[in-house]
This record gives structure tokens, C-alpha cells and sequence, in this order.
């Protein structure tokens, strides 16, 4: 039997057959306002006041204080669930350098989440290549005993960089969102072009304009370990959050 972790957000769990397959890591791809992010804060809150479990939102993009101060227009109190040792936010400005990989490891050590939030992989793959490994840009070929060195391209490190974080995120006992933004064009389901193939899990969300009015939708392109719903979704994002409605028929 498939041990599964709610979102607690009822039309999504319904779609998942009850909820995500404990410790996969999933894709949240959509574009600018969408809601992503809303997406996965509502998944560590609804974790902590529902099942009293740890989550940890890590962003790369904003602040622990603007993050909280958002979470106040869904009313919700993220101040307060950290006092209480269910809610642990972290910003890390990976522009300013160091390690993320070993940043993100010592941060889910200590705080033992049960869910994990990683917002952005898309800034990720933009500029870890640089702060993170750019000393291991080059490597050592023996071709005929002549020693020859080759360099990664800035896109090969990124991909390689993003392959060494989704490995070890899955060394710990936590079942994880990671965003990234949606290309608008083309056949890509993240904006590196790799993370849609070495994640569990792929959840699409789109924004869609109809004679003037706006429509979100979701959609559950990929889970691995569970069937589930292959159709899209309506979302409404409203004073509690994001909502999950009925199948839709609208195209995105």
C-alpha cells in the first residue's frame, strides 16, 4: 500500500488518489502568477495544522520576511507556526556565493521537515553554475596518454549541479515541492529541460485568458508510484489560498 502525504488541498489530493507518494520529489511548473509559490506554502501550513508536521520552504528569490508577509493575505500566521517548531522559512541569496547544495543539506539536518520547499529551481539553474561549482568547470581526459582538459559549457554545470541537488534531496525522509517557471514555448515542463525527467513528479499550472476574463488550471503530468487523474483542473486562488476545482475543458 502506497504511504501517501496530503497537500490538504482537496481537489488536488482527490486527483492524486489521496494525496503524494511519500518522499517523491515533485515539479510545481507554471508561469508568473499562477501560483505556485501559494502552492507550496499552502502545503507546509495545511501539513502543520492538519497532521503537525514540519515543513521547510526554502526560497532563493525572496525574503523569510516578505514570504510571511504574504502568507497574512490567506490568513495565515506563519510567525506563529514557527514559534511553535512546525514552520521553518529560509532565504538563501545564491547570487552572494557559496554552497547551496551543502546550505540546503546542514538546513533539512537540523530542522528533520517532513515536507520541503525548494522555490526556485529556475533561479537555481541560472546562476548556480557560477557561485556554486564554477572551480569544478573543467575536467581531466586521458585520451592516449595525452591528458586533456575539457570544459563544461555554463548549461552542462547547471545540469549537472541540478542532478547532485534532486540526489541528495532524496537522501532525507521528506516528501518535497520544487518550482520552477513553465517556458511559454516549446516542449519543456521546466526551465532547465531536465528536472520534468529526474523528479518523481511534474504539476503543471497555467493562466489562461478567455474574452477578458482569467482562468487558472492545473494538471498532474506525471507521478510516479500511484495512478492518477490525467485531466486539467480548474484553480481559483481566493482569500485561503489555491483552490482546486472540477475538470476543465479550457485550453491552456
Amino acid at each position: 500500500m502506497v504511504e501517501r502525504v496530503k497537500t490538504g488541498i482537496e481537489g488536488l489530493d482527490k486527483a492524486l488518489n489521496g494525496g503524494i507518494p511519500a518522499r517523491n520529489l515533485v515539479l510545481v511548473s507554471g508561469g508568473a502568477g499562477t501560483g505556485k509559490s501559494t502552492l507550496c506554502m499552502q502545503y507546509l501550513v495545511n501539513g502543520a495544522k492538519m497532521f503537525k508536521e514540519r515543513g521547510l520552504y526554502i526560497s532563493t528569490e525572496q525574503s523569510d520576511g516578505e514570504l510571511k508577509k504574504q502568507g497574512e493575505q490567506y490568513g495565515w500566521n506563519l510567525w506563529e507556526l514557527e514559534e511553535k517548531g512546525l514552520l521553518k522559512v529560509i532565504y538563501i541569496d545564491i547570487i552572494k556565493g557559496g554552497n547551496f547544495i551543502e546550505k540546503t543539506r546542514e538546513a533539512i539536518k537540523n530542522f528533520k521537515p517532513k515536507r520541503l520547499v525548494i522555490d526556485s529551481m529556475s533561479t537555481l539553474s541560472d546562476y548556480m553554475a557560477v557561485t556554486d561549482y564554477s572551480k569544478q568547470s573543467w575536467s581531466i581526459t586521458t585520451i592516449q596518454n595525452n591528458v586533456i582538459p575539457q570544459f563544461f559549457s555554463e548549461k552542462l554545470m547547471s545540469k549537472k549541479i541540478l542532478t547532485a541537488l534532486i540526489n541528495e534531496l532524496k537522501n532525507f525522509d521528506a516528501t518535497a515541492l520544487l518550482t520552477t517557471e513553465l517556458p511559454e514555448q516549446g516542449g519543456q515542463l521546466s526551465a532547465d529541460g531536465l528536472s520534468e525527467y529526474i523528479c518523481d513528479g511534474v504539476i503543471l499550472l497555467y493562466h489562461t485568458t478567455i474574452g477578458g476574463e482569467n482562468f487558472g488550471n492545473i494538471q498532474i503530468r506525471k507521478m510516479r508510484y500511484t495512478s492518477h487523474q490525467h485531466g486539467m483542473f480548474s484553480t481559483v486562488i481566493n482569500e485561503k489560498g489555491l483552490t482546486v476545482g472540477e475538470e476543465t475543458t479550457l485550453i491552456k
